[in-house]
């Protein structure tokens, strides 16, 4: 018997209750794999009997064991809408939800008085939002989300790379700092360099923008979540909650898709009353490593997006410039849902084709389509390349790009040169792990660059940051390089929030890795000119690899991709979408 199952079974077991002991075990099982609850109807009866449970359990013990209730009383465990789920993660995602809803009722008393507000701007969305700026396509998906965002307290702005979620971003910012120069807003995301990068284009996106609004953007100073909720290495509680909300009008969220449900619901817990919230992410990328997939579960909830009512459309029609095509009245079947009017997706790829490269595989694998998958095997496109075999050149070729950082002398060029490219790998062991490849990739660079990985902190050492580390000021995801200060002494080197350069003795970092290679997990917020993909075999790609995986990976790439798997393999990720469960969608219906 394997570890992992006695792990599930000394937890089932520590409640000492036989006749719900197998649902037990499966909930923790689920709960390992990232679901938040699981229907007990639908239970694995060929993983209970490989555990040793032979009896399938009778349901009717769920109902009458008093470890179990309906969430209206302090048990271990909340059955409800048919989904088991451990009492905490009921609670987080509960609160979650309870959350939006006031967000929503409390939007609702002043949403008429906003849109008088509003109508005083309309020579500014005219400028922000006119011919000139227009996206491609009848509808401006980029106009909509914004308007949405500014009358709304509660807001989701979903679309895949480089449908302009930042740039729409900007706008907002620009329309509520036309009506409060005072405007406080609070910047972050699940990892210091998404947070980064999201206020880096958001300076970028409003370089054009009134003197004042500019200075705003050239202030702002993104945060990972932990470090704007305030947390310690010593409590495991945050500074900001409920009692202690966080002081700002505007919470925005960039890679939302990124952040189990405890974190979620701790920053929502920490948003007072008046603060708006808006959530930015890509609803077909991966789920967070933590339990859940709250941000895709939001918006698969509603029965179909970008779908307004005639009354909304007819109020933003009176906002809008002479000739703005606003999107087709629909038979408003969301129209009594919570989220009704608060999610929009952007349409339209500013960076990607749908008809070629990039584009056209990613829409592929999302939509499960091997016949244009399989377009992509003859290698005649020029920003993709797949190759079945292997090919120990053309990785070393690959490889060879990363001489660029290693040649450049200035530090700062430098961090921004190993960011052009990454290898990235499905899994952390085998040949095809994470480890490995790091080892292969440091065997080519010693013989072809001179790189001479002989100790931990060796000269061109390029690392990852794997913890938080808050008196450092270096959080997980971090990327870093490992160089001699001008005393010769070995420093790690970091691109600081505000682009300046900060260094640290390595030895101070707790938790780090070689980051040549990383998992595609680790990739999340993050874009590379090139990317070269590492799939593993076909019978571990049956276990390992998923659409979501795939997808996630192809689009971390802004140029050309790589990927180096079986036909096989690639085709199997395509067919397999994960499925997390959780109540979300069961609930807000309700």
């Amino acid at each position: 018997m394997s570890t992992q199952v006695n792990v599930h079974q000394v937890f089932a077991r520590y409640f000492k209750d036989p006749t719900i002991e197998p649902y037990l075990f499966e909930l923790s099982r689920m709960l390992a794999e990232g679901h938040i609850c699981y229907d007990p109807t639908l239970i694995d009866v060929e993983e209970l009997k490989q555990a040793g449970y032979d009896q399938l359990p009778d349901l009717n013990a769920l109902t009458k064991s008093p470890l179990i209730s309906d969430g209206n009383q302090h048990t271990p465990f909340v059955l409800i809408n048919n989904n088991l789920y451990m009492q905490r993660y009921y609670y987080y995602e509960s609160l979650v939800l309870e959350r939006i809803k006031e967000f929503i009722l409390e939007e609702n008393k002043t949403r008429s008085e906003r849109f008088k507000k509003i109508l005083d701007l309309k020579e500014i969305i005219a400028g922000l939002f006119g011919s000139k700026h227009m996206q491609q396509g009848p509808v401006d998906w980029q106009l909509m989300a914004a308007l949405t965002a500014v009358l709304h307290d509660f807001s989701i702005i979903t679309g895949g790379p480089g449908t302009g979620k930042t740039t729409t971003v900007a706008k907002v910012l620009a329309l509520l700092l036309h009506m409060n120069r005072a405007l406080k807003i609070a910047l972050c995301a699940p990892t210091g360099k998404a947070a980064a990068r999201m206020a880096e284009s958001l300076r970028y996106a409003g370089k054009d923008s009134a003197p004042f609004i500019k200075d705003v953007f050239e202030a702002l100073k993104p945060a990972t979540i932990h470090r704007l909720l305030g947390s310690s290495e010593h409590n495991v509680r945050f500074k900001h909650n409920r009692e202690n909300p966080l002081l700002a009008d505007i919470v925005i969220v960039d890679e939302a898709s990124m952040i189990d449900v405890a974190l979620m619901a701790k920053l929502m817990d920490a948003i007072g009353q008046g603060t708006k919230l808006i959530l930015l992410g890509d609803k077909d990328q991966l789920a967070s490593v933590e339990a859940g997939s709250l941000f895709g579960d939001l918006c698969k909830a509603l029965p179909v997006l970008n779908e307004f009512s005639n009354g909304y459309l007819d109020d933003l029609k009176s906002l809008l410039p002479e000739g703005t095509i606003l999107p087709a009245r629909g038979d408003n079947r969301g129209a009594n849902h919570l989220l009704y009017e608060h999610i929009v997706e952007l349409k339209y790829s500013h960076r990607f084709s749908d008809q070629k490269g990039i584009g056209k595989l990613s829409k592929a694998i999302l939509n499960n389509q091997p016949d244009k998958i399989a377009g992509f095997f003859d290698n005649l496109d020029e920003e993709v390349k797949i190759d079945s075999s292997y090919d120990k050149r053309l990785f070393e070729d690959f490889v060879m790009g990363y001489l660029d950082f290693i040649k450049e002398k200035d530090i700062k060029v430098a961090l921004k040169k190993i960011n052009q490219l990454r290898v990235l790998a499905a899994v952390r062991e085998t040949a095809q792990g994470v480890h490995a490849i790091n080892a292969a990739i440091e065997k080519i660079l010693k013989q072809k660059a001179g790189l001479k990985p002989y100790s931990i902190f060796y000269e061109n050492r390029p690392i990852m940051v794997t913890s938080n580390n808050h008196q450092l000021g270096l959080f997980n995801g971090d990327i870093g390089i490992i160089r001699a200060a001008e005393d010769g002494i070995m420093r790690a080197w970091f691109e600081a929030a505000d682009g300046s350069l900060k260094s640290v003795l390595p030895g101070f970092i707790n938790s780090m890795e070689t980051a040549f290679a990383m998992t595609i997990h680790k990739s999340q917020g993050s874009e590379f000119n090139q990317v070269m993909i590492l799939l593993p075999e076909k019978k571990q790609a049956e276990r390992m690899m998923t659409r979501e995986l795939l997808y996630t990976a192809v689009t971390r790439a802004k140029e050309k991709v790589i990927i180096q798997g079986s036909q096989e393999a690639i085709l199997s990720a395509a067919a397999i979408g994960i499925h997390r469960g959780s109540g979300v969608i069961k609930r807000l219906c309700k």
